[in-house]
């Protein structure tokens, strides 16, 4: 993997996760309660041994810089590893990234410096574990000039996807970007086959294709324009995800939406979790906070009782005689006497005040819920003063 340059693009704005994004970039946001969305993408590449990754930023990115920082400072330059942060640089032309591909056609001089013999490209907002190498290998076996990671996806969530056609061999025969009418696989009616935004380039292609598409009016977009032009003269294929979160079924979540971000976070939480945090052979790694222990105080039964179940809870919270039931705790939360929540995620230094109830809900960093706040429980009054999302969820932000 010496000859392997990582290009993890983070600069999105995921706008249609907002609130969240709206002081953070996608990558940024909390999850899992010690986590940050791009903690995943950047755990499959240390475990995959990619250490040359060059992180494109954008987006109100500060919050991401710091915590890459912080908690990704473990590459010895000296071995040539590095996790660089790379803003636009404007220095082919005055705009910032584009779209994916002119992300990649703006710093060509980057990864020209590396000279890299294959080029990565990632994207830092998506929820899997995935061995890089596996892909890599499989890329030079078939001497291909792109491989593109895919999975199989149910037909009636394909339009959300760049969906394929594949050959035999695996060559790709044809790609649509988020078709309204997808294609289903050959042998499966039911399913289509999506791309997971995970790519393997020969160097000499990227650098070409990403030239070429900067002399065109287009989206300067992987899915929408670079991909779809390769296939038609460049050995193309298919790469089929192989898992290593060593479950039944297959877990790739793109958490771009609140519901399916307060989904793949509920996720968690279940006896025996679909993605597990808990695998000492694929480690995930983040900032770990220099707090104290979860606390859990007060046992009144009948009057009160500090207990949390079916729960994650983060270092340094504090569960006063309240009640937590099926929720992701970030660090510092703090739920109060005769408070119940369910179902709900509370990020950092979040306050439950007194006899409060809240179910289905995604409470902001550093919000105090006063005495008796009620959310969740009727949601054409909480749509008056929060954002409720299609399914229900009640997004607490603040004003």
């Amino acid at each position: 993997m010496n000859e392997v340059l990582t290009m993890l693009l983070a600069g999105g704005a995921g706008e249609r996760l907002h609130p969240l994004t709206r002081n953070r970039a996608k990558p940024a946001v909390p999850f899992g309660g010690m986590y940050r969305i791009v903690d995943f993408t950047l755990s499959n590449c240390v475990n995959s041994d990619c250490r040359r990754i060059q992180v494109l930023v954008q987006y109100k990115s500060n919050s991401l810089a710091r915590h890459i920082r912080s908690a990704w400072n473990i590459m010895h330059h000296e071995l040539g590893e590095f996790i660089d942060i790379v803003p636009p640089q404007m220095r082919v032309n005055d705009n910032w990234y584009l779209g994916t591909a002119d992300a990649i056609y703006q710093n060509l001089y980057s990864i020209d410096l590396e000279n890299p013999r294959d080029v990565l490209i990632l994207s830092g907002d998506h929820i899997y574990k995935m061995d890089y190498k596996k892909m890599v290998s499989a890329h030079r076996e078939k001497d291909a000039d792109l491989t593109v990671a895919v999975i199989e996806v149910p037909l009636a969530e394909a339009p959300r996807y760049g969906i394929l056609g594949v050959d035999a061999s695996s060559r790709i025969v044809g790609f649509e970007e988020k078709p309204e009418n997808p294609r289903p696989m050959p042998e499966r009616a039911d399913r289509a086959l999506a791309s997971m935004g995970v790519y393997v380039f020969r160097t000499p292609v990227l650098r070409q294709a990403a030239l070429d598409d900067a002399d065109t009016s287009s989206a300067h977009d992987f899915g929408k324009n670079i991909i779809p032009r390769l296939i038609e003269t460049n050995r193309v294929y298919a790469y089929n995800f192989v898992d290593e979160n060593k479950k039944d079924s297959l877990y790739w979540r793109d958490v771009g939406t609140l519901d399916s971000y307060w989904e793949a976070n509920m996720d968690l939480v279940s006896v025996d979790p679909q993605f597990n945090l808990y695998d000492p052979h694929w480690p995930l790694r983040t900032n770990l906070p220099m707090r104290p222990p979860a606390k859990f105080v007060f046992a009144d039964i009948g009057h009160r009782f500090g207990v949390a179940t079916d729960s994650i809870v983060s270092p340094g919270c504090i569960i006063s005689g309240g009640m937590v039931n099926k929720c992701v705790l970030s660090t510092d939360v703090r739920v109060n006497s005769y408070a119940y929540v369910e179902d709900s995620i509370l990020m950092d230094e979040c306050c439950v005040g007194r006899h409060s109830r809240v179910r289905r809900a995604i409470i902001e960093k550093g919000l105090r819920l006063p005495d008796h706040t009620v959310i969740g429980y009727d949601l054409e009054q909480d749509a008056k003063r929060h954002r409720v999302t299609p399914s229900g969820i009640v997004v607490v932000e603040r004003i």
